[in-house]
């Protein structure tokens, strides 16, 4: 997985692409925890993400509940293999998802 990071003023956007996997959330978790102090608004991207695994989802879901204290958080550009993983796992009904 690799993604890209765009700060703007108090809104943090981050474009995931590949697998977020038990072996990627690492990566994606130590970045969050630095940079979810300062934010009001986390956007992801997942356009081009193909894979979300249980690893990944608990990152998605904690990083929703710092949000929920501290902001909001939207993720967007969401393919049809990864909303039905959010369906299943009824991330649906916690996530604000945009299409």
């Amino acid at each position: 997985m690799t993604f890209e990071k765009n700060l703007t003023n108090s809104t943090l956007q981050i474009k995931l692409k590949g697998r977020l996997d038990a072996t990627t959330t690492p990566r994606l978790e130590m970045e969050l925890n630095e940079d979810l102090k300062s934010i009001k608004k986390l956007i992801f991207d997942f356009q081009e993400l193909n894979y979300l695994s249980s690893a990944g989802l608990r990152v998605i879901l904690t990083a929703q509940k710092i949000m929920n204290k501290q902001g909001s958080m939207v993720i967007k550009n969401v393919n049809s293999t990864i909303m039905e993983i959010f369906e299943s796992t009824g991330f649906i009904d916690i996530l604000t998802i945009e299409n």
